[in-house]
C-alpha cells in the first residue's frame, strides 16, 4: 500500500511561457507551455520523503532542490498545467513508499551444489578446446 502524498496547491509556482516547435501563429502569440517549479525544501511533505526526492539523480530536480518542470504538449493551458501537476505528483509517489532494506541469506546447499556442478562442466569444456595432438 503506497501512502498518499498530496503536492499542496499553494506549494507550486507555475508561469506561462510560449511553447517550441510547430504550431502556426498560435505558437507565435499564446502563452500555453507551463513551466512549473517546487521547491522540496520548502515543501510540507516529510522529511524523509524530501531526502529521497532529493537523492534522485533526476534532471529536472536543481542542484538548490528545485524541481522544474516544462509542460508543452497541448493546445490549451489549463492541459498543460494539469500535465504538469500530473507529472509532478508522480515524482512524489515514485519515492513516496521507503524502500525495502535488503536482508542478506546465505545460498541453499542445493543451489551451491549446482553452481558447482556447472562449474565443473563448463571446465570441462573448455579443456577440450585445447591443441588436439595425435
Amino acid at each position: 500500500m503506497k501512502p498518499s502524498l498530496r503536492v499542496q496547491p499553494h506549494e507550486v509556482h507555475c508561469t506561462a511561457v510560449r511553447a517550441q516547435g510547430a504550431g502556426g501563429q498560435n505558437v507565435n502569440k499564446v502563452s500555453t507551455a507551463i513551466h512549473l517549479r517546487y521547491d522540496i525544501h520548502a515543501s510540507s511533505l516529510p522529511e524523509d520523503v524530501k531526502q529521497r526526492l532529493l537523492a534522485l539523480g533526476d534532471a529536472r530536480i536543481t542542484r538548490e532542490g528545485v524541481v522544474v518542470i516544462k509542460a508543452q504538449e497541448h493546445r490549451s493551458q489549463e492541459m498543460n498545467r494539469a500535465d504538469a501537476l500530473a507529472r509532478l505528483q508522480a515524482l512524489v509517489d515514485s519515492v513516496a513508499e521507503a524502500p525495502k532494506t535488503r536482508r542478506a541469506t546465505q545460498p541453499t546447499r542445493a543451489s551451491q551444489r549446482r553452481r558447482v556442478e556447472a562449474k565443473a562442466r563448463h571446465g570441462a569444456v573448455k579443456a577440450l578446446r585445447g591443441r588436439v595432438d595425435f
